[in-house]
């Protein structure tokens, strides 16, 4: 049986972490300019980070996403985002927001949220999602969107304890 060419997991060694804010960075500093410098905030301290590895490049982050409780079981997943070298994959979008709402639901998520940008609305419909409204997020269109829980089961992550030493080395 041959090992899959990517892999979902929570990031938790410093390596993957480093390469989770370096991709981040790349998407939403350098080619959207959302941020300028780092698009690190305060939901750091708390959120997970999810990483895609590439397998057949020595586990290279191809893409990421967090996950963070906002309040007692609603989650939220952000900062969604695929290395420009690894959207002609196709499917790394599609395996991060899977990831990510099955691991919250596994935790015992009972509504999951998202702010998407205008362009990915059409794409989020299309793995079960639905539009709550629109809204305005640094003076750009989003949406405001929930997962169809029926659509991901939950996962049987253990959730790790946060060591919030590893986001200092950012």
């Amino acid at each position: 049986m041959s090992r899959a060419r990517y892999q979902f997991e929570l990031a938790q060694s410093e390596q993957e972490i480093r390469d989770y804010f370096a991709v981040r960075r790349a998407i939403f500093c350098e080619e959207q300019q959302i941020f300028s410098g780092h698009d690190i905030d305060d939901i750091d301290q708390y959120a997970f980070p999810i990483v895609a590895l590439d397998t057949e490049m020595n586990n290279q982050v191809a893409g990421i996403v967090r996950i963070y409780e906002s309040e007692p079981n609603v989650w939220y997943g952000g900062r969604l985002g695929v290395s420009m070298d690894y959207r002609r994959a196709g499917r790394l979008g599609k395996g991060l927001i899977y990831k990510a709402v099955t691991t919250a639901h596994g935790w015992g998520c009972t509504k999951f949220l998202a702010t998407v940008q205008l362009q990915n609305v059409r794409f989020f419909k299309r793995q079960h999602w639905h539009s709550l409204e629109e809204i305005s997020i640094c003076d750009r269109p989003h949406h405001l969107m929930e997962a169809d829980l029926d659509f991901y089961p939950p996962a049987e992550n253990e959730r790790p304890q946060l060591d919030l030493s590893m986001w200092q080395a950012s």
